[in-house]
This record gives C-alpha cells, sequence and structure tokens, in this order.
C-alpha cells in the first residue's frame, strides 16, 4: 500500500494546533519550574508568546472555538489536518477538568492535600509537554499522531 505524502501547508496547521494545548497546560508547570530551574530556563523562550496570549481577555475561549469550528468543522480541509486539531480540542478538554476539580473542592495551601495536586500538576505537564512532542514530531514528518487517551475520542468526532 503506498501512502501518499502530506503537504507542507497541512503538517503547519496540524503542528500549530497542538500549540493551544500545550499554552493552556503551562501553568501546570509552575511548581516543576520552581523546583527545577533548568526546565524553567528551555521554556524561557517561549514565555513572551504565552504572556502575550494570556494578557487577551478570552483569547483561550476564542482560540479553542476558532480551532473547532474554523478547522475541524471546516470540509474543505483535509481529514490529516482536521483529526489533528480535533485531537488538540479534545487534549484541551482534557486539561481544563483538573482546574474545574480544583475549583469545585478548593486549592489545599499546604500538607498532604498540597503535596498530592503538586504531583498531579507534575503529571498533568509531563503529560502535555510528551503528547505535543510527540504530536509535533509527527505532524513535521507527515505522520498522524494517536494520543492516548484522545485519538479515540477525536475520530469518533469526525
Amino acid at each position: 500500500m503506498a501512502r501518499t505524502a502530506v503537504p507542507a501547508t497541512d503538517r503547519l496547521v496540524s503542528a500549530l494546533a497542538y500549540s493551544l494545548p500545550f499554552l493552556d497546560s503551562l501553568h501546570y508547570g509552575r511548581f516543576l519550574f520552581a523546583r527545577v530551574p533548568a526546565a524553567a530556563a528551555a521554556i524561557a523562550p517561549i514565555l513572551p508568546l504565552a504572556a502575550a496570549y494570556r494578557s487577551v481577555p478570552y483569547a483561550a475561549f476564542v482560540a479553542f472555538f476558532a480551532l473547532y469550528l474554523g478547522v475541524v468543522r471546516n470540509p474543505s480541509l483535509s481529514h490529516y489536518v482536521r483529526f489533528n486539531a480535533m485531537q488538540a480540542v479534545v487534549l484541551d478538554v482534557l486539561l481544563a477538568l483538573p482546574a474545574l476539580l480544583q475549583r469545585v473542592f478548593g486549592t489545599p495551601s499546604r500538607g498532604v492535600g498540597f503535596r498530592v495536586m503538586e504531583m498531579g500538576y507534575h503529571a498533568i505537564f509531563a503529560f502535555s509537554v510528551a503528547c505535543f512532542l510527540y504530536a509535533l514530531l509527527s505532524c513535521v514528518l507527515g505522520r498522524t499522531p494517536h494520543l492516548p487517551l484522545v485519538a479515540t475520542a477525536a475520530d469518533r468526532q469526525l
């Protein structure tokens, strides 16, 4: 079976789609950045972009719906682009769930609860960075990334 090459524009749009959940996950890395200065230094070049993104009111909300309505639901775009954009949307929704739980149960300020929250933040951020890097590399190479917990949900929506 012959593989068709994915056009460079499709690869670029697909790779850019994953920047939305990555930017939305940076706040989960705050404890890691405080403990590991090398991690903070590695992420420092994109902090101005993240600060600009966060400074615009409702930017995350607008970006989410722009990606969903402008890319995922656009039949003129290739399935490759739409699938990757849908994975990014699903990943972004999954990243919002811990913040929702935190608002419901409150934010512990010390003790075991704080330590559990800190470990959860580390796990969420590590998962998000791993997904971002895997998806980015796959898109650059023209392959379809299948993210754990995300790919089946994205495939069902398309």
